[in-house]
């Protein structure tokens, strides 16, 4: 059956738009005025709630708590950002940027040691690695004992001669009384104990004889003295934070509260950084007797450089002149002889790589006495070296 039409009238109801938008807008302010009360009560609860903040921050909560966190973030997005971590009607926390942490302090890293220019050989030409200075002893991983060997002279080859340097500051040198040269009783040992062993990097042998005075000097040790500390001499001077110099008695060096050692030898082999002429000109008297009477024997001679460091020289077939020689160009402002003679020059480095506590002795070269020479008790003094810690 047709759908019955009515005749065409005109429509007289508001459009559809604006129907709905007279709705809509009735609802959103009864809903406005509804939520004005509802959220005046709420704020004014917020308001009298306990908790951190004031009047700003407690209207903040309540807006996020309440699906404001848009309109809160638009007015407050340059101070800060926050988020609730508690229930609505709970207090909430407000999370603030985290400050930048402070960045760590640097470990401090020690200073790194060069290895030593290389010392110009005797001979001429000079043979591949002569005269350079290779790692010793590693400390920390810095080279603080350094060494090179050269040849004596073109004919003695199997007697190398060896120049070491050691870095002052990171080294302890304490000196030792023998047996019998100084002889008399001491609060050290002659030897170096088990005790004494953690630390041990080298060990070198001491002067001349000082009781029947072929040192021509003295030696003294923590208040006592053997013989007599002589004006003009070159002397091994100890202190008290275990520092070593090398200088003329009472010109360079002198007695100090400080001082706790002084080991007196001849007169100096290189001063202001120059042989002297008493290596070229001296006799006997100067230098002592040698085996057989000969210039090239075994000697050991010790100095200091420009910077305080240390240096040693020590072979089996050694002259006074090329003695001073080696000495001043390793760089020693001052240089001394000390022992000289087959049974007597020694310069032993201590390797811990296996046992710190009892480390493994080296001879520098082939000298005759044992690497273990210092680990018995001696009958001449020397001097004991050390890492500091």
């Amino acid at each position: 059956m047709p759908l019955r039409t009515e005749p065409n009238e005109p429509d007289t109801r508001p459009p559809v738009a604006s129907r709905h938008g007279k709705r809509l807008a009735w609802a959103l302010g009864s809903s406005a005025v509804a939520l004005a009360v509802v959220a005046g009560f709420c704020v004014h609860d917020a308001l009298a709630a306990p908790g951190p903040g004031g009047t700003q921050t407690k209207l903040a909560r309540w807006g996020r708590c309440h699906g404001l966190g848009p309109v809160v973030n638009l007015v407050d997005n340059r101070h800060q950002r926050a988020t609730t971590t508690a229930a609505c009607g709970a207090t909430a926390v407000v999370a603030h940027r985290t400050p930048a942490r402070p960045r760590p302090r640097p470990t401090p890293t020690l200073p790194p040691i060069p290895l030593h220019a290389p010392v110009r050989p005797l001979v001429s030409p000079a043979q591949q690695g002569e005269g350079v200075f290779t790692a010793l002893v590693r400390e920390k991983g810095r080279p603080v004992i350094q060494s090179a060997i050269l040849r004596p002279d073109p004919y003695d080859t199997e007697f190398p001669v060896g120049v070491v340097w050691m870095k002052q500051h990171a080294l302890r040198f304490q000196m030792h009384p023998g047996v019998s040269e100084p002889g008399g009783t001491w609060t050290i040992p002659a030897t170096i104990t088990p005790a004494e062993r953690t630390g041990l990097v080298a060990a070198y042998n001491g002067g001349f004889k000082v009781s029947n005075g072929d040192s021509h000097g003295g030696f003294y040790l923590n208040g006592q003295t053997i013989g007599e500390l002589r004006t003009g001499a070159a002397s091994e001077v100890f202190h008290r934070d275990g520092s070593l110099t090398v200088g003329v008695w009472n010109e360079d060096v002198r007695m100090a509260p400080n001082v706790v050692g002084v080991r007196q030898c001849l007169v100096p082999l290189v001063r202001n950084g120059q042989v002297t002429g008493d290596a070229y000109n001296g006799g006997v008297d100067t230098w002592g007797l040698t085996d057989g009477g000969n210039a090239a024997v075994a000697r050991s001679g010790v100095g200091v450089d420009r910077n305080g460091d240390i240096v040693y020289v020590g072979g089996r077939m050694l002259t006074v002149q090329s003695l001073a020689t080696l000495l001043q160009r390793a760089g020693a402002v001052t240089g001394m002889m000390l022992d000289i003679n087959l049974s007597w020059p020694s310069f032993i480095s201590y390797d811990a790589t296996k046992n710190p506590h009892d480390p493994a002795p080296h001879n520098l070269v082939n000298f005759v006495r044992d690497a273990t020479r210092y680990y018995d008790y001696s009958s001449r003094d020397f001097v004991a070296v050390y890492a500091r810690p």
